[in-house]
């Protein structure tokens, strides 16, 4: 039997709790004990902003979550920088919390690289975040003290726990299975508490992304706060149609 197009892939829980609080609160921490302290935590997701989306609900410390999904804009009374004022008006203190896709059409107009790995190499929204807000404050006169954290791949290094040595396990267990019966050409998934055998045709061209309008972004906006629509990218120039979400 040929295996060679047989494939595992297994949604490893990337975001383990230990980390995800020393890294969420690393930032916090940073924040809330400086005068006009800002935290800044970019987190893995090129495409999706999942591990973003359930740090910024898990650990109840970030004021702002940034997704590859939503777009948002700086400028403007509803931007970022005006909401980080305001932050900081009332709390003394802002966390951020950014997915590493997030925000790329700030960088258009750049030459595209291409990874060794032959992804598109993204911008670095972290950096260019730290930036534009050490910028901003500058340039009104108001001092900040802002850290800037990126864990990068410590995030997914670290010993798996319990909870993903089981999964893993039972993921394993399910391919094998898959193997011994001569399926190819498949992933195994876990869908509705049950490993499933879904054949690669199935999901060709899709991406799991998250739903601005879904359960989980309404859970992030509850968990920090921020509108539903953080200023305006397409009236900013920096996209030609962003969608725009309703209120």
């Amino acid at each position: 039997m040929d295996l060679t197009q047989f494939f595992l892939i297994a949604p490893v829980l990337t975001l383990q709790p230990p980390f995800r609080a020393d890294a969420m609160r690393s930032a916090h921490e940073e924040a809330r004990c400086a005068k006009n302290g800002i935290g800044l935590l970019k987190l893995m997701g090129r495409n999706s902003g999942y591990i973003a989306a359930n740090a910024a609900i898990a650990t109840g410390h970030a004021h702002f979550c940034l997704v590859p999904e939503v777009p948002f804009g700086l400028s403007g009374k509803e931007g970022l920088m005006s909401l980080l004022e305001q932050r900081l008006e009332s709390t003394g203190h802002a966390v951020i919390v950014a997915a590493e896709g997030a925000g790329q059409y700030f960088f258009d107009g750049q030459p595209e690289e291409i990874d060794a790995s032959g992804n598109r190499k993204l911008g670095d929204i972290g950096m260019f975040l730290r930036d534009q807000i050490n910028r901003h404050f500058h340039s009104h006169g108001r001092k900040i003290s802002l850290k800037y954290i990126d864990p990068s791949y410590i995030i997914r290094s670290i010993p798996a726990n319990t909870t993903d040595k089981l999964f893993c396990a039972r993921l394993a267990q399910s391919a094998v299975h898959a193997a011994m019966s001569g399926k190819t050409g498949l992933l195994v998934g876990y869908w509705h508490g049950e490993m499933t055998h879904v054949p690669f045709t199935a999901l060709s061209e899709q991406r799991q992304t998250i739903n601005p309008k879904g359960q989980l972004w309404f859970n992030v906006l509850e968990a920090t706060g921020q509108p539903m629509q953080i200023g305006d990218a397409v009236e900013e120039g920096f996209v030609a149609a962003a969608p725009k979400l309703e209120k």
